[in-house]
This record gives C-alpha cells, sequence and structure tokens, in this order.
C-alpha cells in the first residue's frame, strides 16, 4: 500500500467517446461492483447532453460489451454527473470545480487526444482543481523523444511524479504480470535466464484485422509510436531485467528503466517495415502514404546477463493471425551423444499473451523404435478463462484511486523507451507491401535467417 488517501472523485475528461464508451463505463461498472468506487463520477465533454442522457449512454456501453449488472449499475448511475463544455475554455472548468464541491483529492482521466493534455492541465491549474489530484493519461506519451520531454515538463510543472498516472494499458493485463511472476517466483529459470544458455529471444504482436474505420489515427502514429515504443519494449523489460530488490512499484521499474537504458538505439538495417496492401485504399489515409503497419526489428542489450542475445521484435496488422507470443530459445547441446543433426526445434520457453494465456517448455524427447532419434515435444499449461479476472482497465483505475503506481510508466522509462525508436521514426520511402493474410514483408526473414527464422504463432 501507499498510504495515500484514496480518491474522492473521478473526473472522466472525454466521456462521451470511444474510449470511454468501449473501456471506461465498464470498468467503472466493475469497480462499483467489487465496492471499490463510491465517490462522484463526473464526465466532462462538448456533446450536449444532460446527466440523463449520460446514464443512458453508459447503459448502452455495458449492456453493449456484455457486462451489465443491474444492481451495480444502479449505483453507478447515482455518482453519474456531467459538466457539457469545451476543454479549451476557462469556464468549462470554472464549474467543474464548483461541482468537486468538498473533493479533496480527484482522479483526473485525460480520455482525450494527446494534442489537449496541456491545455486541460493547464486550466486545471488556473482552476484550482490540481492540489493533491492524480492525472490518468493515455499513450501516446509524445510523438518522439523531445515530445515526451515536452509533456513530462508540462505535467511536473503541475503535478509532482507520484501523483501521475501514464496508462499503457498493457500493463494491466493479466499475461503480461504473469511473465515477471513466472521468471522470479520459480527457481529453474533463473540459472539459465542469461547470454550462456538463451540463443535468442522472439516477440510477436499480431493482428489480423486492419484498421477498423481508423485510418486518419493510424496516419498520425503506424506501427512503431502505436505498439513498438510501449507494448513491445515493455515485454522487453519484463524478459530481460534482472531481480528487483524488492517488491516495491519503483524497484521493478528501477530494474525496467535499466534494461532500456542499455538497449541499443534502432539504426535503419536493424529494422524493416512494411504497409500491407490496400491499407492506401482506407478511409482516412493518404492515397501516397508510407505509414508502416508492419515493424520487425533485431534489438540487443549491452548488459552483462544479454551481452550478443538478439531480441527479434515483430508487430502488424492485417497478418496471418491474432495473437501476442513470445518465444525464449535456448541454445542446442552438444550433439556428441546421438550424433543427431542440430534440429530446428529445440528447447524454448514460450510465453502465449493472447488470445489466451498458455506458458510453455520445449524439448526434446526420444522416438519410438530402435534407433536414439529425437522429435521436439512441449509441455504447455493453458489457462481457461477465469470467471471475474479482472479487465486492464479495471486493474488500472482501480489501482490509481488508491494511488498505486506499480503498472503504470515513469517518467524516465517513458523517454529511455523513446530514445531507443527515436532514429527510425521519420518517414522513410523504404516501406514495403506485403499482402493481407502473410507473415509481413518476406524482407523481414532476413534478420533472422541466422536463427533459423521467425517462429510464427501457432
Amino acid at each position: 500500500m501507499t498510504g495515500q488517501a484514496p480518491a474522492d472523485a473521478v473526473v472522466v475528461y472525454g466521456i462521451t467517446g470511444d474510449l470511454a464508451y468501449k473501456k471506461l463505463f465498464p470498468a467503472l461498472l466493475a469497480l462499483v461492483r467489487r465496492g471499490k468506487l463510491n465517490a462522484p463520477v463526473i464526465g466532462v465533454a462538448k456533446s450536449p447532453m444532460n446527466r440523463e442522457q449520460l446514464i443512458e449512454r453508459a447503459r448502452e456501453s455495458v449492456t453493449a460489451q456484455g457486462t451489465m449488472d443491474e444492481p451495480a449499475f444502479g449505483r453507478l448511475a447515482s455518482l453519474l454527473q456531467y459538466v457539457q463544455g469545451d476543454h479549451r475554455e476557462a469556464e468549462t472548468f470554472t464549474r467543474l470545480h464548483a461541482m468537486l464541491g468538498a473533493a479533496r483529492c480527484p482522479l483526473h482521466i485525460l480520455a482525450i487526444p494527446p494534442s489537449m493534455f496541456p491545455t486541460v492541465i493547464e486550466h486545471l491549474s488556473r482552476s484550482g482543481s490540481t492540489t493533491d489530484a492524480r492525472v490518468f493519461i493515455e499513450k501516446p506519451f509524445g510523438r518522439d523523444l523531445a515530445s515526451a520531454r515536452a509533456l513530462n515538463a508540462t505535467l511536473l510543472r503541475r503535478f509532482p511524479e507520484t501523483s501521475i498516472f501514464r496508462v499503457d494499458h498493457y500493463l494491466g493485463k493479466e499475461a503480461i504480470q504473469n511473465i515477471v511472476y513466472f521468471r522470479f517466483a520459480n527457481a529453474f529459470l533463473e540459472p539459465i535466464w542469461n547470454r550462456h544458455f538463451i540463443e535468442n529471444v522472439q516477440i510477436t504482436m499480431a493482428e489480423s484485422f486492419g484498421l477498423e474505420g481508423r485510418g486518419r489515427f493510424y496516419e498520425e502514429v503506424g506501427v512503431i509510436r502505436d505498439v513498438v515504443q510501449n507494448h513491445l519494449l515493455q515485454i522487453v523489460t519484463y524478459l530481460a531485467m534482472d531481480p528487483p530488490a524488492a517488491a516495491s512499484p519503483d524497484s521493478i521499474r528501477d530494474e525496467q528503466a535499466r534494461v532500456l537504458r542499455t538497449v541499443r538505439p534502432l539504426t535503419p538495417d536493424g529494422i524493416v517495415l512494411g504497409q500491407f496492401e490496400g491499407y492506401r485504399d482506407e478511409t482516412g489515409v493518404s492515397p501516397t502514404s508510407t505509414v508502416p503497419t508492419f515493424a520487425a526489428m533485431r534489438l540487443f542489450i549491452d548488459s552483462w546477463r544479454w551481452d550478443g542475445v538478439p531480441f527479434f521484435v515483430r508487430a502488424g496488422k492485417a497478418l496471418a493471425s491474432s495473437a501476442v507470443e513470445v518465444m525464449v530459445e535456448l541454445r542446442h547441446p552438444p550433439n556428441v551423444a546421438f550424433g543427431e543433426r542440430h534440429p530446428c526445434d529445440g528447447n524454448h520457453v514460450r510465453f502465449r499473451v493472447s488470445p489466451t494465456l498458455e506458458i510453455a517448455i520445449g524439448a526434446r524427447a526420444k522416438q519410438p523404435g530402435d534407433e536414439m532419434v529425437g522429435r521436439p515435444m512441449e509441455l504447455s499449461v493453458v489457462e481457461a478463462p477465469a470467471v471475474g479476472r479482472m479487465d486492464a482497465y479495471e486493474r488500472l483505475i482501480g489501482d490509481a484511486l488508491d494511488g498505486e503506481q506499480a503498472l503504470f510508466a515513469r517518467q524516465d522509462l517513458v523517454e529511455a523507451a523513446w530514445a531507443i525508436v527515436d532514429p527510425v521514426l521519420a518517414p522513410s520511402a523504404n516501406v514495403r507491401a506485403y499482402p493481407r493474410g502473410s507473415w509481413g514483408p518476406a524482407e523481414a526473414d532476413a534478420l533472422v535467417h541466422a536463427v533459423g527464422g521467425w517462429r510464427n504463432p501457432a
């Protein structure tokens, strides 16, 4: 526990938007159901509606997401209030301050475009609504290293670091947290989790779908800003970090920061960019766009533990399947005992993050028969969907209400991650087309040729 007082009000900016509809209303309902939320929830947006219309939108949201619970929804509805106004106008925040009343520790959730963060934060400060308050902001935290530093400077002028909750919802996922737990709660992994035993690490984040109407948004971000700089580099830190000195949030984040500071910045010869065929025909996309929808890269971590071990990371849209998976491949043992050629399928540890939660260990066993010849086998544990498991946003908002920061990105982590990708963010003419339903451009295979190719999620 942090020792901080729980938040006594929640303010959601952009409450009529897509994020609130798909994620925030269901999360707030779940928190009410569990008895974690009984403070006022004030929505702020420009849309002309009243409190009753806001309650109806919340009802539509949780019904569409399949999470309706009538008794809990009745309690949530009683907490909902609405301030209609423009985020650019000071008068909106004057009325909000009055509605907050006696609240002394509000949680401000900024479900709005990042370009509006500085404006809203400045208005909050001038209206007297930042003292002892917390701010909950969505990625992306800037567009590059320079803008990330500028955003952090804006935040820190009005809030201490302990009151800033930078949201990467991936950190709230059970499967991501399980990577850290599995590594450090089991004694058999640590002796082999280093350059002496690990040949390479592959991380794949594949989506079989395209833009789904988000063309204008995607033109602004591209795959590196959308998922590499945040989600995938967070997974790298959990795989590569040393054991934390204590169970405190900052001990874990200190180790993550040490990893990111030792990752070599990307260079053009270590990355392959692609764009799925038909991307330029999507609504909101320029007919001459070179924005990448696929990226594959080779990372190196200059540390004692990981010297010389390549981390191969790839992400893309319109690929062969939807899955997030980590494959940690171990070095082959000497082949003097049985005289077999080194097999393609050796020992490995595999983490499936989605759509199922799975942990597997790959080994070789003897084939039936007279000869000492082996075959690959895998010991795996697949977790069935758990009734009552917390959604990422439910967990993250609940932690922010309590002042718990373990699952949120710290300033130095954000800036260190941007420093890794910053050299390859500039628009490139070297973006290769790839067909929908494939595993990306063929040029990406050259990155992993030396280790036998990509290990595609089954």
